[in-house]
Protein backbone atom coordinates (compact mmCIF):
# COMPACT_ATOMS: atom_id res chain seq x y z
CA UNK A 1 0.00 0.00 0.00
CA UNK A 2 1.31 2.90 -0.71
CA UNK A 3 1.06 6.73 1.30
CA UNK A 4 -0.75 7.79 -1.64
CA UNK A 5 -3.24 5.18 -0.90
CA UNK A 6 -3.76 6.48 2.55
CA UNK A 7 -5.53 9.62 2.50
CA UNK A 8 -6.65 9.92 6.07
CA UNK A 9 -5.22 9.23 8.97
CA UNK A 10 -5.40 9.57 12.70
CA UNK A 11 -2.55 10.88 15.32
CA UNK A 12 -2.47 9.31 18.43
CA UNK A 13 -1.57 12.30 20.04
CA UNK A 14 -2.95 15.50 21.22
CA UNK A 15 0.43 17.40 21.49
CA UNK A 16 -0.34 20.58 18.93
CA UNK A 17 3.08 20.82 18.04
CA UNK A 18 3.45 17.65 16.71
CA UNK A 19 0.56 18.02 14.91
CA UNK A 20 1.30 20.96 13.03
CA UNK A 21 5.21 19.23 12.29
CA UNK A 22 3.40 16.04 10.94
CA UNK A 23 0.62 18.02 8.84
CA UNK A 24 2.83 19.86 7.01
CA UNK A 25 4.93 17.17 6.17
CA UNK A 26 2.41 14.82 5.11
CA UNK A 27 0.00 17.17 3.45
CA UNK A 28 2.46 17.11 0.82
CA UNK A 29 1.46 13.73 -0.03
CA UNK A 30 -2.00 14.12 0.16
CA UNK A 31 -2.37 12.46 3.69
CA UNK A 32 -5.09 14.12 5.89
CA UNK A 33 -3.79 13.94 9.68
CA UNK A 34 -6.92 13.93 12.54
CA UNK A 35 -5.61 14.27 15.92
CA UNK A 36 -6.99 11.60 17.81
CA UNK A 37 -8.73 14.32 20.27
CA UNK A 38 -10.78 15.43 17.75
CA UNK A 39 -12.45 12.09 17.17
CA UNK A 40 -13.09 11.89 21.12
CA UNK A 41 -10.37 9.69 21.52
CA UNK A 42 -8.52 9.53 25.10
CA UNK A 43 -4.74 9.33 25.40
CA UNK A 44 -3.35 5.53 25.92
CA UNK A 45 -1.22 4.31 28.36
CA UNK A 46 2.88 5.09 27.94
CA UNK A 47 4.11 1.62 30.40
CA UNK A 48 7.02 0.39 28.62
CA UNK A 49 10.46 1.15 28.48
CA UNK A 50 11.14 1.52 24.46
CA UNK A 51 9.92 4.18 22.42
CA UNK A 52 8.70 1.50 19.31
CA UNK A 53 6.65 -0.37 22.34
CA UNK A 54 5.29 2.88 23.64
CA UNK A 55 4.44 4.15 19.84
CA UNK A 56 3.36 1.07 18.67
CA UNK A 57 0.53 0.49 21.52
CA UNK A 58 -0.68 4.38 21.25
CA UNK A 59 -1.12 3.34 17.42
CA UNK A 60 -3.29 0.29 17.89
CA UNK A 61 -5.56 2.25 20.54
CA UNK A 62 -6.35 5.16 18.23
CA UNK A 63 -6.64 2.96 14.87
CA UNK A 64 -9.18 0.59 17.43
CA UNK A 65 -10.84 3.24 18.57
CA UNK A 66 -11.69 4.96 15.22
CA UNK A 67 -11.29 2.59 12.22
CA UNK A 68 -9.13 4.04 10.57
CA UNK A 69 -5.01 3.72 9.81
CA UNK A 70 -3.28 5.41 12.68
CA UNK A 71 0.25 6.95 13.07
CA UNK A 72 1.90 7.44 16.43
CA UNK A 73 5.45 8.59 17.93
CA UNK A 74 7.35 8.43 20.33
CA UNK A 75 9.96 10.72 21.05
CA UNK A 76 12.25 12.50 23.48
CA UNK A 77 15.47 13.92 24.46
CA UNK A 78 18.62 11.50 24.95
CA UNK A 79 21.38 13.26 27.17
CA UNK A 80 24.48 10.96 27.18
CA UNK A 81 25.80 12.82 30.58
CA UNK A 82 22.48 11.67 31.84
CA UNK A 83 22.62 7.95 30.45
CA UNK A 84 20.02 8.50 28.35
CA UNK A 85 17.41 10.13 30.28
CA UNK A 86 15.00 11.88 30.20
CA UNK A 87 14.57 8.89 27.04
CA UNK A 88 11.09 7.80 26.84
CA UNK A 89 9.91 9.71 29.81
CA UNK A 90 10.86 13.21 28.49
CA UNK A 91 7.18 14.81 28.30
CA UNK A 92 6.80 13.72 32.21
CA UNK A 93 10.48 14.18 33.59
CA UNK A 94 9.44 16.36 35.91
CA UNK A 95 6.39 14.99 37.43
CA UNK A 96 8.85 11.46 37.98
CA UNK A 97 10.87 13.98 40.91
CA UNK A 98 7.30 15.14 42.08
CA UNK A 99 7.43 18.15 39.92
CA UNK A 100 4.59 19.31 37.65
CA UNK A 101 3.96 18.16 34.12
CA UNK A 102 5.15 20.72 31.55
CA UNK A 103 8.01 21.93 29.56
CA UNK A 104 8.97 24.67 31.66
CA UNK A 105 9.20 22.33 34.83
CA UNK A 106 10.61 19.33 32.09
CA UNK A 107 13.44 22.03 31.32
CA UNK A 108 13.83 23.25 34.74
CA UNK A 109 15.19 19.39 35.91
CA UNK A 110 17.14 18.81 33.01
CA UNK A 111 19.18 22.06 33.87
CA UNK A 112 19.66 21.03 37.39
CA UNK A 113 20.61 17.59 36.48
CA UNK A 114 23.32 18.97 34.12
CA UNK A 115 24.69 20.73 36.72
CA UNK A 116 28.60 21.08 36.08
CA UNK A 117 28.58 18.28 33.70
CA UNK A 118 31.24 19.27 30.84
CA UNK A 119 29.63 16.70 28.51
CA UNK A 120 26.20 18.20 27.02
CA UNK A 121 25.98 15.96 24.14
CA UNK A 122 22.54 15.10 23.71
CA UNK A 123 20.20 13.88 20.90
CA UNK A 124 16.32 14.17 19.97
CA UNK A 125 15.13 10.57 18.88
CA UNK A 126 11.95 9.56 17.51
CA UNK A 127 10.04 6.83 16.40
CA UNK A 128 7.17 6.34 14.11
CA UNK A 129 4.76 3.61 14.00
CA UNK A 130 1.89 3.28 11.60
CA UNK A 131 -1.09 0.63 11.57
CA UNK A 132 -3.41 -0.05 9.09
CA UNK A 133 -6.06 -1.31 11.33
CA UNK A 134 -5.36 -2.10 15.03
CA UNK A 135 -4.56 -5.81 14.33
CA UNK A 136 -2.03 -4.59 11.13
CA UNK A 137 0.32 -7.37 11.79
CA UNK A 138 3.17 -5.57 10.03
CA UNK A 139 3.06 -2.14 11.05
CA UNK A 140 5.21 0.30 9.31
CA UNK A 141 8.31 1.69 11.53
CA UNK A 142 10.95 4.42 11.39
CA UNK A 143 13.26 5.96 13.28
CA UNK A 144 15.26 9.03 13.00
CA UNK A 145 17.79 10.98 15.51
CA UNK A 146 18.73 14.38 15.78
CA UNK A 147 22.36 15.52 17.19
CA UNK A 148 22.87 18.71 19.18
CA UNK A 149 23.61 19.62 22.55
CA UNK A 150 22.36 20.93 25.67
CA UNK A 151 22.44 24.53 27.09
CA UNK A 152 22.11 26.62 29.95
CA UNK A 153 20.10 29.52 28.62
CA UNK A 154 16.98 28.96 26.26
CA UNK A 155 16.74 30.53 23.18
CA UNK A 156 13.94 31.46 20.45
CA UNK A 157 10.33 31.43 20.83
CA UNK A 158 9.46 28.10 18.46
CA UNK A 159 9.08 24.51 18.85
CA UNK A 160 8.09 23.27 21.84
CA UNK A 161 9.44 20.86 25.02
CA UNK A 162 13.34 20.88 25.18
CA UNK A 163 13.63 23.18 21.54
CA UNK A 164 14.70 26.16 23.28
CA UNK A 165 17.82 24.44 25.01
CA UNK A 166 18.93 21.97 22.24
CA UNK A 167 21.92 23.55 20.51
CA UNK A 168 22.76 22.87 17.39
CA UNK A 169 26.20 23.33 16.44
CA UNK A 170 26.15 23.26 12.96
CA UNK A 171 23.59 26.09 12.58
CA UNK A 172 24.70 28.16 15.46
CA UNK A 173 20.70 28.02 16.99
CA UNK A 174 18.60 26.06 19.15
CA UNK A 175 15.52 24.12 17.60
CA UNK A 176 13.39 27.12 18.71
CA UNK A 177 15.26 29.51 17.01
CA UNK A 178 14.45 27.81 13.39
CA UNK A 179 11.75 28.47 11.29
CA UNK A 180 8.74 25.56 11.10
CA UNK A 181 9.90 24.07 7.45
CA UNK A 182 13.81 24.44 8.51
CA UNK A 183 12.96 22.79 11.87
CA UNK A 184 10.67 19.76 9.84
CA UNK A 185 13.21 19.38 7.25
CA UNK A 186 16.10 18.94 10.00
CA UNK A 187 14.49 17.65 13.23
CA UNK A 188 14.10 13.73 14.21
CA UNK A 189 10.05 13.56 13.51
CA UNK A 190 11.00 15.39 10.06
CA UNK A 191 13.81 11.96 9.36
CA UNK A 192 11.60 9.52 10.77
CA UNK A 193 8.90 10.45 8.90
CA UNK A 194 10.72 10.48 5.39
CA UNK A 195 11.56 6.93 5.98
CA UNK A 196 8.58 6.57 7.05
CA UNK A 197 7.50 7.58 3.33
CA UNK A 198 9.90 5.77 1.51
CA UNK A 199 9.49 2.16 3.87
CA UNK A 200 5.13 2.88 2.42
CA UNK A 201 6.71 3.52 -1.29
CA UNK A 202 8.66 -0.10 -0.56
CA UNK A 203 5.24 -1.92 0.00
CA UNK A 204 3.67 -0.81 -2.95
Amino acid sequence: MSELALKRVVLASNNAGKLREFSALLGAVGIELIAQGELGVPEAEEPHATFVENALAKARHASAATGLPALADDSGLCVGALRGAPGVYSARYAQLAGGEKSDAANNARLIADLAGQIDRRAYYFCVLVLVHHAADPEPVIAEGRWHGEVIDTPRGANGFGYDPYFFLPALGKTAAELEPAVKNAASHRGIALRHLLERLKELT
